[in-house]
């Protein structure tokens, strides 16, 4: 048996359940065949899982979305949810019931796990004796009265199931380890590996391209497509995404969702640009446009053993993409975060803060230094927060502004005034402090800055005088006037 697909035009999806929790490692599966699907000129549908009704939620399903509009996967079919074509299941599982594809199953659960304690105790595989399904010149049980049945596929007895997968290369089940599927439950409710052969079916599926979690269902979902008629899509089944302890990534082991990066100050360029490289390699490139990845995006490309998360790897993409991010458009990434730590903005102008300096250039100085969104916040709040009052005569402020200083501090102050307030300029009038008075940079940044704010941490302090401004240095440097 080989693979093929059932149109020219490529066509893939992602199809996660709605249970609230989505990590790096779902949105992955999202990424591949959304990037192999803008390769390819394709479609890329997404599709809603949500027959688990006792865990599915529309908040969850806000959280997918939300998710993949964040990171830029944009669709071209979808949301399309599972309940909402509940008809269409029961459709075809009547068919398949009047093809003799499928049949009623009555055994109880009492009676299943007897079936099953015997066979573990005779060390066998668990697994549906078949004792309901219908063959030629066999006499069926009773009916029983008291017992709801399920719907079970007849999967072939004899031979294997065997298809080429893109990552995994050619691989063989035989029928004997597979036994007659659920279809649908006693409610009527039809059951995940058949919906998903309905839907890869009803929509035109080419590529399927997902985690390799997937592999078991994969031979019951073939064997029920053929029983169907359908073409097979290409199988492309993904290693799995691993934590920085080599274990699986999932919320029970600490995943991060993807709400929490973004709460976390991260960029979606960098997100993407780390996801992509979680399983994927194009030579010896690290850092890339999105443009470029869908570019170069190829299944041949997917690695074969599982990927590790680093989370010092993403940092350090994050810091590359906040760093070369044009300073205004990173102003308005930062604005939300920056209203959290109490910055102020006016409302007629996108990034202009009510009081303090130009919030486009504190964010300049800041980015160069900074690993997320956050860190830019919390660095700026400082230019926004009123002049510190100092206590003259306290023992804080004799240490870390010493009589020594005061005269640099006045001169500086002089020499500041009498220019432009550049960086240039107060850079070069610093140097002149400094010779004038025979002392070393740190004699006199570290006093000044205890002035400016309160502290001896600060960015570059010529740049710092020069965004605050003549008017507030020498107002803060002038207390000692």
């Amino acid at each position: 048996m080989t693979n093929t697909t059932n149109s020219n035009r490529v066509r893939t999806r992602f199809a996660p359940s709605p249970t609230g929790f989505i990590h790096l490692g779902n949105l992955r599966s999202a990424l591949y065949p959304w990037a192999f699907a803008r390769s390819q000129q394709g479609d890329f549908v997404l599709r809603i899982e949500d027959t688990d009704q006792e865990r599915s939620s529309l908040e969850a399903v806000e959280v997918i979305i939300e998710g993949m509009s964040w990171l830029g996967l944009d669709v071209d079919e979808g949301p399309i949810y599972q309940m909402q074509r509940i008809d269409r299941y029961r459709q075809v599982i009547n068919e398949m019931l009047e093809n003799g594809l499928a049949y009623y199953c009555y055994m109880s659960e009492a009676e299943l796990d007897a079936m099953r304690e015997k066979q573990m105790t005779q060390k066998q595989k668990p697994r549906y004796d078949g004792t309901w399904r219908p063959e030629p010149g066999k006499t069926l049980p009773p009916i029983p009265s008291d017992v709801r049945p399920v719907i079970r596929f007849k999967n072939p007895i004899d031979g294997s199931v065997i298809w080429k997968d893109a990552v995994k290369g050619v691989i063989e089940i035989s029928n004997q380890e597979l036994d007659d599927l659920v279809i649908a439950r006693p409610d009527g409710t039809p059951t995940y590996n058949f919906c998903v052969v309905i839907d890869d079916m009803d929509m035109n599926i080419t590529h399927v391209i997902r985690g390799d979690d997937h592999v078991n269902n994969t031979p019951r979902q073939i064997n029920i497509m053929q029983a169907l008629g359908g073409t097979l899509p290409i199988y492309a089944h993904l290693p799995t995404v691993l934590n920085e302890l080599g274990e699986k990534m999932s919320k029970r082991n600490g995943a991060m969702s993807v709400r929490d990066f973004q709460k976390a100050g991260y960029m979606p360029e960098a997100i993407l640009n780390y996801l992509a490289r979680l399983g994927w390699s194009h030579g010896d490139a690290e850092i890339f446009t999105k443009e470029q990845f869908i570019a170069w995006f190829d299944l041949d490309s997917l690695g074969k053993s599982p990927a590790q998360f680093s989370p010092e790897k993403l940092i350090w993409l994050n810091h590359h993409y906040i760093a070369h991010t044009e300073s205004a458009e990173l102003a308005k990434r930062v604005k939300p975060f920056a209203i959290l730590e109490g910055i102020e903005f006016e409302e007629s102008a996108e990034c202009a803060t009510k009081s303090g300096p130009d919030f486009i250039k504190v964010v300049d100085l800041l980015k160069g230094r900074a690993n997320t969104l956050v860190e830019i916040a919390q660095g700026a709040k400082m230019f926004y927060a009123s002049a510190p009052v100092h206590q003259l005569d306290g023992e804080e402020f004799l240490k870390n502004v010493p009589a020594t200083v005061h005269q640099c501090i006045n001169d500086l102050i002089e020499l500041i005034k009498a220019g432009d307030g550049s960086k240039e300029q107060i850079a070069a009038v610093m140097k002149e402090v400094l010779t004038k008075h025979g002392i070393k940079m740190p004699m006199l940044a570290m006093p000044v800055r205890y002035l400016m704010f309160a502290t001896t941490q600060t960015p570059a302090i010529d740049a710092v005088l020069s965004i605050m401004g003549i008017e507030e240095v020498q107002k803060r440097l002038g207390v000692l006037a």
